[in-house]
């Protein structure tokens, strides 16, 4: 619980000085190859979709991921969904968020496959306030590709993030644009958005 307490912690120091948090060896050691295991068995996995309005389309020039939505399961994804629920309580307590709730999905990125550069909160909308990635893959390296490159202003990139497993990447939806480059070998995440639309 201390480890959590002093986690989310940094979280939100790193939210109100910088905008964004980058915490490698994030939460319970062994929890990333759990739920790698888990993501690696599923058979639910979709082609993910891409939205500036209400409609949903696929865009294989865009994006090229898979998806699959996480949900309680009294094992692993219920013990990461469990810590998310402890921060957004804490951004809720600490900086008045009024976060309403958390969706999460497993992502998914074969040979090959890239996610453009792109906002997570849509323009016009408020619904994605705080947004996290969460990584599952042991032993990567720079060669393998699949990192995600983050922007300030100007479409200055200002953080490259390997997507090595217990990392956490959390970061204010609306401010960041990102990508995810080309992935050279299978890699497993968890993203994640705090909503206030519910």
């Amino acid at each position: 619980m201390t480890k959590n307490n002093d986690l989310f912690k940094n979280i939100v120091d790193a939210l109100v000085n910088d905008g964004y948090a980058i915490i490698p060896n994030a939460l319970h050691t062994q929890l990333p190859s759990h739920l790698k295991k888990i993501a690696q068995n599923n058979t639910d996995f979709q082609q993910a979709g891409i939205s500036a309005s209400s409609q949903v389309h696929t865009d294989s020039l865009k994006r090229r991921d898979k998806t699959s939505w996480i949900d309680e399961d009294n094992s692993y994804q219920s013990e990461y969904l469990k810590s998310m629920q402890d921060l957004q309580d804490t951004l809720n307590r600490e900086l008045y968020m009024g976060i309403q709730y958390y969706e999460s999905h497993f992502a998914m990125y074969e040979e090959g496959d890239f996610y453009e550069k792109h906002l997570d909160a849509f323009k016009g909308s408020k619904n994605r306030v705080v947004t996290t990635v969460y990584y599952l893959n042991d032993d990567w390296e720079e060669s393998d590709g699949g990192a995600l490159i983050m922007y300030g202003e100007g479409d200055t990139p200002i953080k490259k993030v390997l997507p090595q497993a217990n990392t956490l990447v959390v970061f204010l939806s609306e401010k960041f644009p990102h990508e995810v480059l080309a992935s050279q070998r299978k890699r497993f995440s968890i993203a994640g958005w705090f909503r206030i639309d519910k």
